[in-house]
């Protein structure tokens, strides 16, 4: 091989490279803005933000979420209850229709 073919090789491969390493620098931003963990080198997880601001967020984060999770609770209680009256109402209904049927024959 000559030097002007291994130099028009090294062309796309040079871009292929940059694109990538510009991708990984994008990921990796955006990872670190919204604070999503990054990998290290090996393997484990790598918090950006571990202040104490972060701390009191997630803090009342798991209280809020600890709440609605409670509220949710009630909600599915009071709806079930609100099925079975609505249910046991309309089988009730049609039993006294049937009997009205069966009266008038």
């Amino acid at each position: 091989m000559n030097d002007h073919m291994i130099l028009e090789l090294m062309k796309p491969v040079s871009a292929l490279t940059l694109v990538a390493i510009g991708a990984w620098l994008v990921v990796t931003w955006m990872k670190v803005r919204h604070g999503y963990p990054l990998g290290g080198g090996k393997g484990q997880m790598l918090y950006p933000n571990s202040g104490e601001e972060t701390i009191e967020r997630v803090r009342l984060l798991t209280q809020e979420n600890s709440q609605l999770r409670a509220e949710l609770g009630s909600v599915k209680d009071r709806l079930a209850n609100i099925e079975r009256i609505v249910t046991d109402g309309a089988h009730s209904l049609d039993r006294e229709i049937e009997q009205l049927r069966l009266k008038a024959n």
